[in-house]
Parts: structure tokens; C-alpha cells; sequence
């Protein structure tokens, strides 16, 4: 890759991983919910799945998922069906009330964040993942690239995703003293829950 490719698809990589999707709409609930230091293994499962997923795609495993297009069609009813689930239950999630020595009551999160494996394995029923991969692959790497050149895109991703991550992460974590009431963490999850329904638009109308 020259340069100007290199600037390209260091563009594309930033701005498709800070934008609003699934993982980052979760990231940002997760660092309200759980903190940042409690969310580390949601991130790093995020990003790292999402480098392996890059790796799997780039070394042909979009040429054999063109071959069968049901694999799509069932991707896009997973990924609907598991979001919607992670919908309902950060949307009834019940906030616990804990008192302080000072008398007030404050809200904790009662269940625990997202484990490494399961945000690894999220990326591939996340409907705006296989976007990401897809559009990674298919536009920056030659035709005739080879196992190092899909490794180096892959790794030059996790390097400029992570930093993203963590900001949604970094700004869950910020809001947490603004959400310590229990009536407002049960709104806030519920706008979360809505923005996660809402993400499905896209998967839904190029159905």
C-alpha cells in the first residue's frame, strides 16, 4: 500500500470504528453499568475479535460466504435475534440501591459485564462488523495480497479501533456520577436498549 492508501484506510478505520453501532452503543452502557476497569475484557473481546474476524475475511472467507448467500440471510436473523435480546435485557435491567454514610442511595449495576469470548464472538452476528470487514478488505487489499498483507491491515485496524473503544468506554465511565440514581441508570439503559433496536434499521431494510 502507498501512502495515500495508507491515509485512506487509516479514514476509514477511525471513522468506522468511532461512529455509533452495536459494540459501541454497549461499550458505552457497559462503562456506565460497570466501569471502565470492569469492561477492559468487553473491549479487548471486541477488538480483538474484530481482528480476527478482519484476518478470516481477508484470507478468503468472504470469496466462500459469495458462493452461498443464505449464510447472510441467516447471519442477519442471528444478529437481529441477538441484539434484540441484549436489548430486553439491558432494558430490564433493575438498578440495585445501596446507602452511603451519609444516608443517600446510590445505583449499582447487579450483573456482570460482557466477557471476552462472548464480545469476541458477538462480532459475527454484528450486522455492522461484516460491513466493517467486508468494506476493509474488498477496497484496500490487492487482489493478489497475501497472508502478510491481510495480517498488517488487520493488526493496523486494532490499533486504531482500540483507541476508539476506549472512548466510548472512557465516556460510560464519565457519565457514571451523573447516573448514581436508580431512576435515571433505568432511563439511561433504556435509551441504550432503544439504540440498539434502532441499530438493526440498516440490517433490516437491505433485507
Amino acid at each position: 500500500m502507498n501512502t495515500e492508501n495508507l491515509i485512506a484506510f487509516a479514514m476509514f478505520a477511525l471513522v468506522s470504528s468511532v461512529t455509533p453501532g452495536p459494540n459501541n452503543t454497549m461499550l458505552l452502557a457497559s462503562g456506565v453499568n460497570f466501569g471502565f476497569r470492569r469492561s477492559q475484557r468487553h473491549m479487548w473481546g471486541v477488538n480483538l475479535g474484530f481482528t480476527f474476524m478482519l484476518l478470516c475475511v481477508g484470507l478468503g472467507l468472504h470469496s466462500v460466504m459469495s458462493r452461498f448467500p443464505q449464510a447472510y440471510d441467516v447471519l442477519r436473523y442471528l444478529g437481529s435475534a441477538y441484539l434484540l435480546w441484549m436489548a430486553w435485557k439491558l432494558a430490564t435491567t433493575r438498578a440495585e440501591v445501596t446507602s452511603t454514610s451519609a444516608g443517600t442511595s446510590t445505583a449499582t449495576a447487579p450483573s456482570r459485564p460482557m466477557g471476552f469470548f462472548a464480545a469476541a464472538a458477538f462480532q459475527w452476528v454484528n450486522p455492522k462488523a461484516w460491513v466493517m470487514a467486508v468494506t476493509c478488505m474488498s477496497t484496500y487489499l490487492s487482489t493478489n495480497a497475501g497472508a502478510v498483507q491481510v495480517a498488517l491491515l488487520a493488526a493496523q485496524f486494532m490499533v486504531l479501533g482500540a483507541p476508539c473503544s476506549a472512548f466510548w468506554l472512557g465516556c460510560g465511565q464519565a457519565m457514571r456520577g451523573l447516573l448514581q440514581d436508580p431512576l435515571r441508570l433505568r432511563i439511561f439503559n433504556g435509551v441504550m436498549a432503544a439504540a440498539l433496536v434502532a441499530s438493526l434499521y440498516p440490517l433490516l431494510v437491505s433485507a
